[in-house]
């Protein structure tokens, strides 16, 4: 049986901040590289590379942690949840998901508690840097936060619907 659209135009949004994030990497790499030679060879740095590396580096994890859920990449201890499913497979399937619930819940906390702060950011005009030398506005990495979050609450919630569609 085929999977939802839903499901898949989930995925493929999600691959798209997957590669967004790759992008964003790439575009430090070169900037922190640029960055590098101009101070070197130059006495000259890049102005306002740490402040965008310290606010890019927040956005590429939430750009990429959905796609890591969803390839089954993300960091956990999987002995006791292996274990269980050889031995129990009902227990494990609801330990399973009821560790995915929680995992939404926490995301949930973090989206909702972050709104506030990237409206205040987008209305107030927030920025890291210093006036006069570098500046950049903080509200894109309030915002990817909470698209980032918003995916990964989505993909927990695929996962719970895949394991018991499966």
């Amino acid at each position: 049986m085929s999977e939802p659209v839903a499901l898949r135009l989930l995925d493929r949004a999600t691959q798209a901040l997957n590669v967004l994030g790759s992008a964003l990497i790439l575009v430090l790499m070169v900037l922190v590289g640029v960055d590098v030679g101009g101070r070197n060879l130059f006495g000259a740095p890049v102005p306002g590379v740490p402040e965008l590396v310290t606010l890019s580096i927040v956005a590429i994890v939430f750009l990429q942690i959905p796609q890591a859920l969803r390839a089954g990449r993300l960091t956990q201890s999987d002995a006791f949840l292996g274990w269980l499913d050889r031995r129990a497979p009902a227990l494990g399937r609801a330990l399973a998901t009821l560790f995915d619930l929680m995992g939404a819940a926490v995301l949930y906390i973090i989206v909702t508690s972050t709104w506030p702060m990237f409206t205040r950011a987008w209305e107030r005009g927030e920025f890291i840097g210093a006036l006069g030398d570098f500046t950049a506005p903080v509200w894109p990495v309030k915002l990817t936060l909470v698209i980032g979050g918003s995916m990964l609450i989505l993909q927990f919630v695929a996962r719970i619907w895949r394991r018991y569609a499966a």
